[in-house]
Formats: C-alpha cells, structure tokens, sequence
C-alpha cells in the first residue's frame, strides 16, 4: 500500500545501522514493489516478490490467495547491479498472506476486495510486527478511441502491532487512476506485448508523518505517479512467479521521491 513509501524508506539506509524503535520503516513492505527509492538524500533498495495462487476461478468470479515476500537491501543500489555487484545480506523481510476476491459485475467493471494479515521483521535489530490490511477497489473499462483504457479507483487500511511492547498505528487513504493502452503490439518468444502507460493519485485521510535519521520528520498529504509497464497477453516466468506486466514509474510528493520497478497491474 502506499503508506509504506514513505515509512520503509529508512530502514534500509545505506550507512551503518543502529538499533531503533520506529517499527513503521518496513512493517508496510509487501505493499512497495521493487525499486529504488529515495528522500532527504538517501537511498533504499527494495525487492519484492509477488506469489499468487487461484484458490477459486470462474467466467465472473476469482478467489485468490496471495503471499508476497519483500526483501530489503542495506548498502545496495539498484547501480550495482551492471557492475556484478549483489547485495551481501537481507536488511528485513516482509511477508503478508492475504486472500482476495474478484467479481465481474457487467461486462465493463469488476469489483475487488482483499484481507491481509502478515509478519514483519528487521536482521539487524530483531524487530518484530504483525501487519494487518483490507480494501475494495472498483476497476472500470471504458472507450477512449483504441487505447483500452481502465480506469481504477481503490480504498484501504492497514496497521501494524509490535510484539515487543504491543504498540500499534493505523492508517487509510483512497486512490484513482488510469491505465492506458497504446494499440501497439509486437511479439517476444510467442508472447504478444503493448505498451501502456498509467497516472494515478493518492490522498490519505491523515497527513502521515514519517522519520529520517539526520532530516526533519515529513509530513506526507498526498503523492502522484506516471509510468509505463509492457502488458503480457499470457503470464511469463517461473513455476511459482509469474508476472503479466513489467515497467517502470515515478512517484512523487511532499518531498518523497520513487523510482518504483513494476511487475503486476500498477495501480
């Protein structure tokens, strides 16, 4: 979810890490998407990894059970990478079971909605979490000359509760944008592929409040995002992972900025 664009950011610093008290850092992480993110100066490296697996599947309905996995990197970017270079050790992992249900509704709209409930932890200081989620969202297909366009709107909660002193938070915030096609296609190893592109907005119901190490706290109202993703017209990948979609995106807002890497529908 998109709170935690703002709150994992800081868990994964790039400097020698002490012990702390701020369990928000990366209790959120299975809702960020891999990518490289960055505020105040700082980076964070996040890998995330979407499982899924239909329990139920119909012409109208899906009963779906999603586990993601999130894995923080400390002293890693994504610039590394070109130089062989790969993270030594896992700074926090996240992982957040949920089941989600699908409905078509008409021909031209489906309704979702999901509950999570999920474990959160930080390596270097044994920091623990439980984490907690539920949403709707409405998906909407209409006519804008060839471009297939869908347009999204959603709205969610999400929490967490320490095991250590039992201290919780909470937040809410809605979102709405648009995932656009291009009628362009073109074939890799059988699979057909367009590229889309997408914009959307988020606003929370509560100006969210986040800490950095060596920055004044940010307060955090509400955020944009643009980006582009290749759409698969089968799902590509591996027994366990497999993703319809790949892109990139930028996020931005009250001093918050992400370079978020997508591999499932962006908004």
């Amino acid at each position: 979810m998109v709170r935690l664009l703002y709150l994992f950011l800081f868990s994964l610093i790039a400097l020698p890490v002490k012990a702390e008290t701020d369990y928000s850092h990366y209790a959120f992480a299975n809702y960020l998407g891999s990518g490289l993110y960055r505020t105040s100066g700082q980076n964070a490296t996040v890998a995330n990894i979407p499982l899924s697996f239909d329990l139920q599947r119909s012409d109208t309905e899906s009963l779906v059970l999603n586990t993601p996995v999130s894995l923080g990197f400390f002293n890693f970017t994504w610039s590394d990478l070109p130089d062989g270079e790969f993270p030594s050790s896992v700074g926090t992992l996240t992982v957040t079971p949920g089941i989600e249900y699908r409905v078509k509704t008409s021909d031209t709209h489906e309704f979702q909605t999901y509950a999570d409930l999920g474990f959160g932890t930080n390596f270097t200081n044994g920091n623990d979490v439980m984490i907690y989620s539920a949403g709707m969202s409405s998906l909407m297909d209409f006519e804008l000359g060839d471009t297939s366009p869908v347009w999204v709107n959603r709205v969610f909660f999400a929490g967490y509760t320490t095991l250590s002193d039992h201290s919780s938070e909470t937040y809410s915030a809605v979102q709405s944008g648009v995932d656009f096609g291009t009628n362009y296609y073109f074939q890799v190893k059988g699979v057909e592929v367009e590229p889309r592109f997408f914009v959307a907005g988020y606003w929370y119901f509560d100006r969210l409040k986040f800490t950095t190490p060596f920055e004044d706290d940010v307060l955090v109202a509400n955020s944009y995002e643009v980006g582009m993703t290749f759409a698969f017209s089968k799902p590509v990948g591996w027994d366990l992972i497999n993703i319809e979609r790949f892109g990139l995106s930028y996020r931005a807002g009250d001093g918050v900025e992400v370079w978020r890497l997508i591999f499932e529908f962006p908004i």
